[in-house]
């Protein structure tokens, strides 16, 4: 309601003031509009609250009265609160101060950095304007002497009174040049202000953006300085040049000999052009046109073959005082079950015939006994099988010693001969072990008699050759056998030097699944020791662990110590030398060497059969038939062992081709490869992995396995036996005499005949002869006794016999009757 009304309105006091105001529109329309005006609330502050402003508090301070006071908090409730909110301003204060003096500490540490790096920046603008200064100094005071120099010159040359006097050189003014050597610089800079050395530092973004582009260094700068200094003094002093001996193999490239005469590669190409050989710094030339360009330049010609580099493992002898006694390398020998690892169990007390695949000794076993007398001998146990001739071979090359063992019971066979021949072909002592004497057919003496055919005199026999009756299993004679191999290396004196780089033969070799290659190695001279580098055969590689013969791991081995050597990059083979080297380098380069030697050989041996006899060779391989195999076995040793086995297999119509032979586990690889020669597998002492397996399986790749090498070896010849074609054998059964020839309609001829000896057959084959010579060769078509058709008539009786496609019998000639069988043929 409007307030003209004089009325009042119900509401609060101080409430919202009404009233009316009257609006006009286009056209004379009015309107009565009524509006409401509200009144801002004045607060006044108590003198408390005027206190609690002055601390610098947002939030207004609740009176101490209790009238006031917000219902349920007590007095000093309302007092605690207060406190925490003073505190809490008080820390935010303490905070603010806090950041703004580190605000500050860090400014400040800015603006010292900034000046320190001005300083510098300065102090090193200096330095490179002072020695700007002074070489221009030192060029103006040049150009100076030198123009006085000119005038000089040109007063001392003045031509004669009577011919014209030539205008005197204008001075050359040392501003002037200044000023064309720096418009030079700015030139050449790209920029004014000297573009030969950029100033201040170079920063990340200048590098990014690429600002100003490549600049000179202050070196750079200082060579051009004495360029220009040289220059003006006269010329350019030359160096010296320094001659070198330069080492020249068989061949070598541009390149690489630039680099070894510290020669320029565009001079040396140049040189090469001179003499008419057009190369680039790639190619290779041969040594007699490096030698030509070497002495054109002065240096000294040092020629070198690529097979220098095993120079460095090169022994030199030992002087007689480091030499130190050394243990016997003792081979035992001889055929197969006669008793060696027997006789060498009882020697070790240990059982190793148990541990081996039918009591049949695969490896070589290299082990280390103790005497009673506390005498150190290392043995080597070889096997006995014919497969084995190379690991016996190779057991008679380490040793000292070797002990031929024969049973009494068998005397000498053809493996103990092989030992023999090994042992004298090494030039090795041997001792006689005669095993086996607690046999009741043992005869020691036929033992010692039939040595003598083979140039072995025993001491019984009148001879030098130590023999010793012994028996593995009862243990007699063992000491006496013990006596005679210490009485054989004293005799030998055995010394070696323990202090110097290690050498020793690879006995065996293998490829463990857990360990990677190893070998086992008889060191034979230095001694052998964890961290070593060494390289053995085409392989090289760093000692990572030794293992004895106890499998015990050792830090060291000495002379004749037999170890299983860990940390080889690849499987060595058998026989291989080892030699400790300085450098992973050397080891390196020697291993390269030697297997690009390997590859090359086996490339020239391939390349070295003329066409003739390839053709010759196809030839014969047509008529032959091959059964490839793949072989993996757990040793080098045995790998060769079995590979030399299947070699001796075959005839002139079958023989065994060994595809690949390794040492390890068969893999997928493997299968692979006998799926696509369609090959089988043998495994000899290893097994397929899983995924080899599956494969195999998928793919119908049979895999053989086998623990002894005579298993292998029968199947392997039974199955070569089955690509023989039978035999046909002939049987002679009768004969008979053509008495009458009558013809037959719808038969031909037919020859009367009686059967003088044997049986007619119709299903046997026949041959006409007259007088005694064979005129056809065929079957019979009809053979009847009388007017019946019969299948054979007996000596003494008439038959009527009619050939097959022919007719040209006569009476009196006699028919051969015989019969063909097929017989299988084995190897």
């Amino acid at each position: 309601m409007s307030d003209t009304d004089g009325k009042k309105t119900l509401g609060l006091r101080g409430g919202p003031r009404s009233g009316s105001v009257k609006q006009s529109f286009s056209h004379g329309r009015t309107k009565n509009v009524v509006v409401e005006t509200k009144r801002k609330r004045v607060v006044v502050p108590k003198p408390g609250a005027e206190k609690a402003g002055a601390t610098g508090g947002s939030t207004p301070r609740v009176s101490s009265d209790p009238a006031k006071r917000p219902a349920g908090i007590s007095e000093a409730e309302l007092e605690r609160r207060m406190k925490a909110l003073a505190a809490a301003k008080a820390r935010e204060a303490d905070e603010a101060e806090q950041r703004r003096a580190e605000e500050q500490a860090r400014a400040e540490e800015r603006e010292r950095r900034r000046a320190e790096a001005e300083a510098k920046e300065r102090e090193e603008r200096e330095r490179e304007e002072r020695a700007r200064q002074k070489a221009e100094e030192e060029e103006r005071q040049k150009a100076e002497a030198e123009a006085r120099a000119q005038q000089a010159e040109a007063a001392a040359a003045e031509p004669a009174a009577s011919e014209p006097r030539a205008a005197p050189k204008a001075p050359v003014n040392p501003r002037k040049v200044d000023r064309e050597r720096d418009d030079r610089r700015d030139v050449k800079g790209g920029k004014l202000g000297g573009g030969d050395r950029r100033t201040g530092k170079l920063t990340l973004n200048q590098a990014l953006s690429g600002e100003g582009g490549r600049q000179r260094s202050l070196a750079a700068m200082k060579r051009k300085q004495e360029r220009q200094r040289q220059k003006a003094m006269g010329g350019r002093q030359q160096r010296e040049k320094v001659m070198r001996d330069v080492q020249l193999p068989e061949a070598i490239t541009v390149q690489e000999l630039a680099n070894r005469m510290a020669e320029r590669v565009a001079d040396v190409v140049k040189a090469l052009m001179q003499n008419g050989i057009m190369a680039t710094q790639n190619q290779t030339i041969d040594a007699d046109t490096a030698q030509l360009i070497i002495e054109d330049f002065g240096h000294k010609v040092v020629r070198v073959s690529a097979s220098d580099v095993e120079q460095v493992i090169d022994t030199v002898g030992d002087k007689p005082e480091d030499l130190r006694p050394r243990p016997p390398v003792v081979t035992v020998m001889g055929h197969v079950d006669h008793g060696k690892t027997s006789l060498l169990d009882a020697i070790r007390k240990a059982k190793v015939v148990a541990g081996e695949a039918g009591g049949i000794t695969q490896h070589i076993g290299a082990y280390q006994v103790t005497t009673d007398d506390g005498a150190t001998l290392t043995f080597l146990d070889t096997p006995g099988h014919a497969a084995f001739t190379s690991m016996r071979a190779r057991g008679a090359q380490v040793t000292d010693i070797v002990i031929l063992v024969v049973a009494a019971d068998d005397a000498v066979m053809p493996q103990t001969v092989e030992a023999i021949n090994h042992a004298k072909a090494a030039g090795v002592p041997m001792i006689v072990a005669i095993n086996k004497i607690d046999r009741p057919a043992a005869n020691p003496t036929k033992v010692r008699t039939d040595l003598l055919q083979h140039e072995v005199v025993v001491e019984k026999m009148s001879g030098d050759v130590l023999d010793v009756e012994v028996s593995a299993i009862n243990g007699t004679g063992l000491d006496s056998l013990l006596e005679a191999i210490a009485l054989q290396a004293e005799v030998l004196e055995l010394q070696a030097n323990p202090n110097r780089a290690a050498q020793g033969a690879v006995i065996e070799a293998q490829l463990d699944v857990g360990r990677g290659p190893v070998a086992t190695v008889l060191v034979q001279n230095g001694t052998l020791k964890r961290g070593d580098i060494f390289v053995v055969g085409e392989q090289w590689g760093k000692v990572r662990a030794l293992v004895n013969d106890k499998g015990e791991r050792v830090n060291e081995a000495g002379p004749s110590v037999p170890v299983e050597v860990l940390g080889l990059n690849g499987t060595p083979e058998a026989g291989d030398v080892l030699n400790v080297v300085e450098t992973e380098a050397q080891a390196r380069e020697i291993a390269e060497y030697r297997a690009n030697a390997a590859k090359d050989k086996r490339a020239a041996a391939g390349a070295a059969t003329t066409l003739e006899q390839l053709m010759a060779n196809a030839k014969a391989s047509e008529n032959v038939t091959e059964m490839p195999i793949l072989v993996k076995a757990d040793v080098q040793g045995s790998a060769e062992a079995i590979v030399q086995a299947m070699e001796k297999i075959g005839n002139e119509e079958v023989r065994v081709r060994v595809l690949h032979y390794g040492v390890g586990a068969i893999t997928e690889t493997d299968v692979g490869l006998a799926e696509a020669s369609g090959a089988p597998i043998i495994g000899f002492n290893v097994r397929a992995n899983a995924s080899a397996r599956n494969t195999a399986n998928q793919k119908s790749v049979e895999i053989r396995y086998y623990s002894v090498i005579y298993d292998l070896v029968d199947d392997v010849k039974a199955a070569a036996s089955g690509l023989l074609s039978a035999e046909v054998r002939e049987n002679f059964i009768g004969y008979a005499e053509i008495k009458e020839v009558f013809r037959v309609s719808n038969v031909g001829k037919v020859a009367g005949c009686l059967v003088t000896e044997g049986v007619a057959r119709r299903s046997a084959g026949v041959r006409l002869l007259r007088d005694n010579v064979v005129i056809h060769e065929g079957t019979l078509k009809t053979l009847k006794r009388f007017k019946d058709e019969v299948s054979e008539v007996q000596s003494g009786q008439e038959c009527g016999m009619a050939f097959e496609n022919y007719e040209d019998i006569r009476a009196g000639d006699v028919i051969e009757i015989f019969e063909r069988e097929e017989v299988e043929r084995t190897l």
